[in-house]
């Protein structure tokens, strides 16, 4: 008679075990110890993954190469004196067929007694199976963890989200999308890395902890610093520190990582997410245009393999072609419908909000008002690749003014799938309007004012463009996750109980 171990033992949901499956695997847990078996051995010979035993056998039949692959049970079926199970490793699954005559008497009845999600490590040739399966004959087969806990349901897997990112361990081993995107982020990570040292770019490392919070209008975090006895605030941005590496000759620099902002959790917004940010000497926003363009394309070649992908809302977005280039008050005037939408007064700019739908906090300046328009009813409809330029002034004191123009900023916000990817700037180098534009903002909170970078700007930054991409955002865009929560491992969620 078949036993067919593929299911959760004990019908157990995700996450979740029986008290008795939990205390039959300790029972087989001390009757192994109890044999002079380790369950948990310090090391096994793993020779090659599930991949590279596939590739061996390649379109053969049978092979006599001996390999040893190590993983998890993810599926165990018994059929008396034989057993087919299939291991789970870093590359993937493969099935590996057990018999008694060929790994030998004890070792068999021991290996009966194993369950789904322990580790083994199998030692034998592959072969492919009548049905034309790649699998591993096995002639060893040894426990290396045991595991006490059964894993979710083969055909239920996780399917709660907060569930899956919560016990995302499980997620990762039940989930094949899951583990894909996992994945993919490394290599989009690896790929970006890759793009830019083959362009001059010089990876540096700044600090987390920050005397002023700076280089972006974000709520900070804020930790004490017991040795200085002192506040400190955990970066919200990586600008200010490599803007001195401009000033220090580094004229090709970039940054990966952490950043944290104390503001709101969406599926678009995480208190702790990761960013790049990159800057050019001699170079400008336009010089940016060409690069996050490039960098993209190089993304969907390397690691996705198309360029039109199918996002969670059913959305295709086409990332090939010419992206579209507007400006944000064209933009902000197609979708009001109102030509002159930039010359009301804000009364009357907050009555049409009011007919729109639009819900704005009525003591917004008259800007800050606009801004809330374009990211209502403008950033969230451009699903295709949009370049949205000159940005009002007052958005940020970190750029450029527009020679033209200068109630306008020389930079680009990057739109797709209604978010924003990836802002850059034509950077403010001249410290005499920077320190006026920071006071500017800052206001009467003089302790807000980096006195250090403005200090450094003095001593000359060369002309340069700068740009910051999402991480997290870029990796849901690339995979069509629902949400940055899919594409970041462990997410920050509320404590239980």
């Amino acid at each position: 008679m078949e036993d067919d171990r593929s299911s959760t033992a004990g019908g157990a949901g995700p996450g979740e075990f029986t008290s008795d499956v939990y205390a039959v695997r300790l029972k087989k847990l001390a009757a192994l110890r109890a044999a002079g078996i380790d369950p948990y051995r310090q090391c096994c010979v793993q020779s090659h993954t599930t991949e590279e035993v596939r590739r061996i056998l390649g379109e053969e039949v049978d092979c006599s190469e001996r390999v040893s692959i190590a993983g998890r049970i993810t599926a165990f079926r018994l059929m008396g004196k034989a057993a087919f199970v299939v291991l789970l490793d870093r590359a993937g699954t493969l099935q590996c067929y057990v018999r008694r005559d060929a790994v030998g008497e004890e070792s068999y009845e021991l290996f009966k007694d194993y369950d789904v999600g322990d580790i083994v490590a199998i030692g034998g040739t592959p072969f492919r199976t009548s049905t034309g399966e790649v699998t591993v004959r096995a002639s060893s087969v040894t426990l290396v963890s045991k595991s006490l806990r059964p894993l979710p349901d083969k055909f239920h897997g996780l399917t709660d989200s907060e569930q899956m990112c919560r016990e995302r361990h499980l997620d990762l081993i039940a989930n094949r999308d899951s583990r894909r995107r996992a994945l993919q982020r490394t290599e989009i990570v690896k790929e970006i890395r890759k793009f830019l040292w083959a362009r001059d770019f010089v990876e540096v490392e700044t600090p987390f902890l920050q005397n002023v919070a700076g280089g972006a209008a974000a709520r900070p975090f804020v930790t004490h610093m017991n040795a200085l006895d002192r506040d400190f605030f955990l970066r919200i941005s990586l600008e200010l520190y490599l803007k001195r590496m401009l000033v220090a000759g580094f004229d090709r620099v970039f940054e990966m990582g952490r950043v944290f902002r104390n503001e709101g959790l969406s599926r678009r917004h995480s208190p702790e997410f990761t960013m790049i940010e990159l800057y050019q000497a001699y170079g400008d926003h336009r010089t940016f245009m060409a690069l996050v363009y490039d960098l993209i394309q190089h993304l969907c070649e390397t690691v996705i393999g198309t360029k039109e992908i199918r996002q969670a809302s059913g959305e295709v977005v086409r990332l090939d072609g010419t992206w579209r280039e507007a400006t944000y008050c064209d933009l902000v005037r197609e979708a009001t419908g109102m030509g002159d939408w930039f010359d009301l007064p804000r009364e009357e700019k907050l009555r049409h909000c009011e007919r729109f739908g639009i819900e704005v906090n009525p003591q917004l300046e008259d800007f800050a008002i606009d801004s809330d328009v374009f990211e209502k009813m403008v950033e969230c409809k451009l699903i295709q690749p949009t370049f949205v330029t000159q940005l009002p002034r007052e958005l940020c004191p970190l750029a450029k003014l527009n020679r033209e123009n200068p109630k306008y900023l020389d930079v680009f916000e990057l739109c797709i799938n209604g978010q924003e990817i990836a802002p850059a700037y034509s950077e403010q180098n001249d410290p005499i309007l920077q320190r006026e534009l920071f006071e500017r903002q800052v206001g009467d909170d003089i302790q807000a004012l980096d006195n250090d970078f403005l200090t450094a700007l003095e001593y000359g930054m060369p002309p340069a463009g700068g740009m910051g991409i999402g991480i997290d955002r870029l990796v849901a865009l690339l995979t069509g996750a629902a949400s940055i929560r899919d594409t970041i491992l462990y997410p920050t969620l509320r404590p239980q109980g």
